[in-house]
């Protein structure tokens, strides 16, 4: 497996890749594809953490991480993660995240936000994210909506987590 950061060749084969992995995904709106779409031509985009995996040469997984901003400390959102259904439970949807963790602490952000299985993510480090300080959107049930501190000397959290305007949150 290799994983690397995605290149602009890739779009078209990301777009395929998250759609066919959200086709059958618990939670999903349908549009995954289309957000990763906006995300990369707004402002959040850093294209070092829209992330691939690869298995003998074709695109398995992908990863994504943007800005966003809990009071004026920037911080990042994972969203989406998607794997192919014939990659799953390879171990390939933990190799993109914890690269990407290693990425953003690189890069020098201390949080990331998740709205996602909270079984799934507790593995990483991920928390209730209210227990760090940021406030529960509405309609959003608290044990989704989760934190990882990237940086245990990190200034603490306290508010609204503002999403992309792509989000639509």
């Amino acid at each position: 497996m290799l994983i690397r950061q995605e290149k602009i060749e890739d779009h078209n084969k990301t777009y395929e890749l998250i759609k066919e992995a959200f086709l059958s995904a618990e939670h999903r709106d349908g549009n995954e594809q289309d957000l990763v779409s906006a995300l990369r031509k707004g402002t959040a985009f850093i294209p070092e953490l829209s992330i691939v995996a690869e298995v003998n040469g074709e695109l398995a997984g992908h990863i994504l991480f943007t800005k966003a901003k809990v009071q004026s400390i920037d911080v990042l959102v994972l969203a989406p993660l998607s794997v192919k259904p014939k990659f799953q439970n390879k171990g390939i949807g933990t190799a993109l995240v914890n690269f990407g963790h290693s990425v953003a602490v690189n890069l020098g952000y201390e949080y990331i936000m998740v709205l996602g299985s909270d079984l799934y993510y507790k593995r990483f480090g991920y928390v209730p994210a209210e227990s760090l300080g940021v406030e529960v959107p509405e309609n959003i049930p608290s044990r989704n909506f989760m934190a990882v501190k990237l940086n245990k000397n990190a200034e603490p959290l306290s508010g609204n987590l503002i999403y992309a305007k792509e989000f639509g949150m």
